[in-house]
């Protein structure tokens, strides 16, 4: 269901989104910055981790993420169903028996195709040993394992994998590999994918027992299967995920899953909170709200190298492309209408020079190849204008005159002469959207590879603004921490 919360993501930052500092004597920029990796809802990994960390066990560890829940134990072991490969043919080794008939040797490498008739078992060279109705069902040595040759769903070319592989006709076409296998090995595969073997005990326990309670409280709608081997379900690595301090945690916590008032719910869980998780119809529009998957508080996620990132750059015209068939007109912001407890985006608009478009937080996320919806989009606009010239004063010289009128004559013109002309330095202004008016800005100046401050200035109503810079160079506003673009000043 999660990404494994250490795994690297193609970002915005990533994919050309960063813009250069090239000086303009006009620019405007999107600027993107944001919290977390996921969706939110449920146990932040890393947060589990940080609790660990400071002493806190599995049982407190989901308590806190699923408000209101209990820990409960299964009756028996469960058999869950993983879809690992699709295609017209496969290939295994490992196996002792076809389910029910003939047996096999564990030492030999058979082929498997889908005819009119079924599943066609080979022998490697290719020799038909039989037909089978779909599925075709091969088993496992006790206490062994079967591989799987080639590449599945899960990453994995030729992984073992505990239980039975079933070959299943597609309701299409093609041949579907299926991983039917216990509950409690499932998991011993699921672990270390979701959470890295090093971690604190507790943290894999926690990790244990919501993986387990997610595999029997979701079912995916396939062919014979009920989980995907990736991050559709959870991901799932087979024996080669097997590590002692995961098989360990799944140990110590068989059978456990967590309930509400008895009944399993569904755990989700995710990379990284940003330091607060988000109530599950926040997180997933359109799900029903449910007591125990409301926003918390999470103190310990910033152990996450994605508690926060940013800030991303884009010129307009970048955010544009990022945004095809949402912007009317030009790209000019984008205005949130709502958000969740976290504080993450549940809607907002596109605003162009045309109109606005309503959109909901995924879709920026998705858009924008954003890690979290907990994100905000500032546009920063700043044009340098030349120094103006003042309006020249009239220095009045003085006449002879009779002493009571200053030295002029009564009625006399007085003639003057000009001071030389009085010039302020050039100005920047421009537009912040959205900002807080009274706000105050930094105004910065490149200099000897560094940004200076120079000036600080105000947010006017409506983000507008307007400061005077000592003299030519390239400059930049930064509001809040948010570095507008760079423009030249003449």
């Amino acid at each position: 269901m999660s990404r494994r919360p250490i795994a690297a993501a193609t970002a915005l930052a990533l994919s050309g989104g960063l813009v250069g500092a090239s000086a303009a004597d006009a620019a405007s920029r999107l600027v993107i910055k944001g919290r977390g990796f996921g969706h939110g809802v449920g146990m932040s990994q890393y947060g589990a981790f940080g609790f660990a960390k400071n002493g806190r066990t599995y049982d407190q560890i989901l308590g806190h993420y699923y408000q209101g829940t209990a820990l409960s134990r299964l009756g028996t072991d469960q058999e869950i169903r993983v879809l690992l490969q699709s295609g017209f043919s496969g290939s295994f080794s490992g196996a002792a028996k076809v389910s029910g008939q003939r047996s096999l040797d564990p030492d030999a490498t058979y082929s498997v195709a889908r005819t009119s008739q079924g599943v066609a078992l080979r022998t490697a060279g290719g020799k038909v040993l039989d037909t089978y109705r779909s599925p075709l069902r091969v088993e496992a040595p006790a206490g062994g394992s079967i591989r799987l040759g080639g590449r599945a769903e899960n990453g994995i070319s030729g992984g073992r994998y505990r239980g039975a592989l079933e070959f299943r006709s597609g309701s299409l076409s093609g041949l579907l590999a299926v991983n039917a296998v216990g509950l409690e090995d499932y998991v011993r595969g699921v672990v270390s994918k979701e959470s890295p073997s090093s971690w604190p005990i507790e943290a894999l326990k926690a990790q244990a027992v919501a993986a387990r309670t997610y595999a029997i409280t979701t079912d995916k709608p396939g062919d014979g299967f009920q989980h995907y081997a990736d991050v559709r379900s959870q991901v799932y690595g087979g024996v080669g995920a097997e590590t002692a301090s995961t098989d360990r945690a799944v140990r110590e916590t068989a059978r456990q899953i967590v309930t509400y008032q008895g009944t399993p719910i569904v755990t989700y869980f995710f990379s990284t909170s940003g330091g607060r998780t988000e109530n599950v119809e926040n997180g997933f529009l359109g799900a029903e709200p449910k007591p125990y998957l409301v926003s918390v508080r999470d103190p310990f996620d910033n152990e996450s190298p994605r508690h926060t990132w940013g800030p991303y750059r884009l010129t307009m015209s970048q955010a544009q492309a990022k945004l095809r068939g949402l912007v009317k007109g030009s790209f000019r912001s984008i205005k949130i209408l709502k958000k969740g407890k976290s504080p993450r985006i549940v809607r907002a608009q596109v605003v162009g020079t045309g109109g606005r478009t309503t959109v909901t937080g995924p879709e920026l996320r998705r858009r924008f190849g954003l890690f979290d919806t907990w994100a905000t989009f500032t546009v920063v606009s700043t044009t340098a204008k030349p120094a103006p010239e003042k309006t020249p004063t009239p220095t009045p010289t003085p006449t002879p005159g009779d002493g009571t009128t200053g030295g002029a004559a009564p009625g006399a013109r007085a003639s003057s002469s000009f001071a030389p002309r009085a010039v302020t330095g050039p100005r920047l202004v421009g537009r912040i959207r959205p900002a807080t008016t009274g706000s105050w800005l930094r105004v910065e100046r490149r200099a000897k590879g560094r940004w200076v401050l120079v000036a600080e200035t105000t947010v006017e109503r409506d983000g507008r603004y307007e400061a005077t810079v000592p003299r030519a160079g390239s400059y930049r506003i930064v509001y809040r921490g948010i570095a507008g673009p760079t423009v030249r000043a003449r």
